[in-house]
């Protein structure tokens, strides 16, 4: 959960990138709008919906003048709910939070003054697959793609502000240019800011989808530098049979090939991936199945989200993992990539890294592994580092 403060306003990010880009907007409109709050929730999983009633009467306690406003994913999957919560003042539909109208202000986003040395730009937003355990196509519609021109401007605006890093990021980023005139695909996009930005030396992209990845995709990540060593995959299990149930369009050997041809040309490339633990019918196989695929891919960033059944969806009809089972196996999910995770960090002691120095005393490298900066390093420098031990996951 991320807060933006603003003077007398606040705004509070649950959840995906997607969120934090569209925050960023969301301060900017409100620059001039004193005593408001507004949670931009999550409805990604129960647990998430949970967080973010716990938000709104967290901030209501800590903030009981102002006007509290939600929008988000969870205020439209669960829109009735929220709007009974004696906490909650008002909702913004998901889909014209980004639009000054909805929020009774006059200010164009263009003045947005990043806060971050890491940008997040949206550049897509809505799905269009049908995952049967997912819920975020109700809550963020179909799939819409934000222009290259658009999407060079918004880099632009980040990069007069001296952010160091973008990160690019939507719903279903590798399904960005479908909707768009010709249907370009994301490789051209990237291969757009790289030429007309060669200032930009750090760029990444949130969660994509391998079987989506297009041949000059596939070269960027491969080969080109200013394209960080870090995917993040949105895999979601290591089991055929639970992928088919899931309405995933990939197998097991697709990503297993996919990263195999990457680090072919790409040795150093860090894998962050998704998995769901506990999805209905998944049986002891299928778990093993799943548990396999963080070592054999070698899964160093990886996120595990307990299955939960979301309403609408085909998956909340399935006959289900018993809630101690799906805990149980999510907490192995999570220990192994701990061990993963673990071994990697030690293979990187005594390797210089190039490290984005951000709040906090912490930063991260090209492939996005922790790293603890030295005295004095300020927010947005980028310095080499050779670590020489870990400490409480990070490198020193």
């Amino acid at each position: 959960m991320s807060h933006e403060p603003l003077s007398g306003a606040e705004v509070i990010s649950l959840g995906c990138r997607l969120n934090l880009a569209e925050s960023e907007t969301i301060r900017a409109l409100l620059a001039e709008t004193p005593d408001i709050v507004v949670v931009n929730s999550c409805a990604v999983t129960a647990e998430a919906v949970r967080q973010t009633r716990q938000a709104i009467r967290r901030t209501r306690r800590a903030r009981p003048e102002a006007r509290l406003l939600v929008t988000g994913c969870a205020a439209e999957v669960e829109r009735e709910q929220l709007a009974l919560m004696p906490e909650v003042d008002g909702l913004i539909p998901n889909a014209s939070k980004l639009d000054a109208r909805a929020w009774n202000v006059a200010v164009s986003p263009s003045i947005i003054t990043p806060q971050h040395t890491r940008a997040f730009v949206a550049v897509q937003n809505g799905c269009d697959h049908a995952c049967t355990f997912c819920v975020i196509p109700q809550g963020r519609g179909a799939s819409r793609s934000v222009p290259i021109a658009d999407v060079l401007r918004q880099v632009e605006r980040h990069l007069a502000h001296s952010v160091a890093e973008v990160v690019l990021t939507g719903v279903d980023v590798t399904s960005w240019g479908a909707d768009l005139p010709d249907q370009p695909r994301l490789g051209m996009l990237v291969l757009a800011i790289l030429n007309a930005f060669p200032q930009l030396t750090r760029l990444r992209m949130s969660s994509l989808d391998g079987i989506e990845i297009d041949p000059m995709l596939f070269a960027l990540i491969a080969g080109e530098p200013r394209v960080m060593p870090h995917l993040h995959l949105s895999l979601q299990h290591g089991a055929d049979l639970i992928l088919k149930r899931m309405k995933r369009r990939h197998l097991r050997a697709d990503a297993i090939e996919l990263l195999s041809g990457l680090r072919e040309t790409r040795p150093d490339l860090a894998l962050g991936a998704d998995l769901i633990a506990g999805f209905p019918t998944e049986t002891e196989t299928h778990h093993a199945d799943n548990l396999s695929i963080i070592r054999e891919l070698g899964i160093v960033h990886l996120h595990v989200f307990p299955y939960s059944p979301r309403p609408g969806t085909p998956a909340a009809l399935m006959p289900q993992v018993a809630p101690l089972k799906i805990k149980t196996r999510a907490a192995q999910l999570r220990e192994s990539g701990a061990e993963v995770r673990a071994e990697w960090l030690r293979a990187l002691i005594g390797r210089p890294l190039r490290v984005l120095a951000e709040k906090g005393g912490v930063g991260h490298a090209e492939n996005f592994a922790p790293v603890a900066l030295p005295t004095g390093a300020l927010p947005g420098q980028v310095l080499t580092i050779t670590p020489t031990a870990i400490d409480e996951g990070l490198l020193r």
